[in-house]
């Protein structure tokens, strides 16, 4: 590729994500880590975008309106056995002909796998979750509507009547920011209400988190301790978190990365 390709590659980059590091462009122009940090340098200089601490920015923010909190990219690098094996857990606990809710995020994309040995009736407002079960399953897929944010790679309607009330579930599978004594949090207010009406329509909520959540904190709230049913997590659950739960009477599920589950009710 040459220069100018890169620089119109990397120009490009910036303006769908707050920050690309310099890892992303290397695999997006399959240059050396030096030859884009030179881009970068020189891009910068023309003020073409900015340079950041192991990438580049954009001069003018993305013109979409985005969600907060961190992308779907980012959090997937993250935790990742932890993730695996706490997504086998929440498979173990469905059956052949179940309908379930799955919410978007990166611990629950991991439940894709072991789905594809089922089939089941899967309502989600995940892009990559229903574009993989339907590449690779036989589950049958039902997407919620609305817009697709990027960043998160899920599909969120503002509006009371889509097709998520149509949708009686099981058990809903989710994720979220944090998990504390108010709680299951998340960052954004979209995703609040979006999330709640799904909620609605699951008999049964189980919430995937890995241990790292309990420590997070969000001003929004979600659904009170109450409301969950079951939380899956791995083996790094503090004392204090694992009490938590016991005295909400939350069903405790214990996913070790690479090992066999534990389960525990309170």
């Amino acid at each position: 590729m040459h220069e100018k390709e890169r620089h119109n590659v990397i120009l490009s980059a910036v303006q769908e994500r707050p920050v690309i590091t310099v890892a992303d462009i290397c695999a997006l122009t399959g240059a050396s880590e030096a030859t884009v940090r030179r881009d970068i340098n020189t891009l910068h200089l023309e003020k073409r975008l900015r340079r950041v601490r192991g990438g580049a920015e954009a001069i003018t923010p993305p013109q979409f309106v985005g969600l907060a909190g961190r992308t779907f990219a980012v959090n997937e690098t993250m935790r990742s056995a932890e993730k695996q094996a706490i997504a086998r857990a929440a498979v173990e606990l469905c059956d052949d002909g179940d309908a379930i809710i799955i919410n978007g995020g990166t611990t629950t994309f991991q439940m894709v796998h072991p789905l594809a040995m089922r089939r089941m009736q899967v309502f989600t407002n995940s892009f990559p979750i229903a574009e993989h079960l339907l590449k690779h399953s036989k589950n049958t897929i039902m997407l919620s509507g609305g817009a697709i944010y990027r960043e998160q790679n899920i599909i969120l309607s503002p509006f009371d009547n889509d097709v998520t009330r149509n949708f009686a579930a099981k058990r809903m599978f989710m994720g979220a920011q944090g998990l504390g004594p108010l709680g299951l949090m998340e960052a954004d207010p979209l995703l609040i209400q979006a999330e709640q009406k799904l909620i609605g329509q699951a008999d049964e909520l189980v919430v995937l988190v890995d241990s790292s959540k309990f420590e997070q904190r969000s001003s929004l709230v979600l659904c009170p301790l109450e409301r969950i049913d079951v939380v899956i997590t791995d083996d790094g659950i503090s004392d204090r978190a694992a009490a938590m739960l016991e005295a909400a009477d939350i069903t405790l599920i214990v996913a070790t990365p690479n090992a066999a589950t534990q389960t525990g009710s309170g």
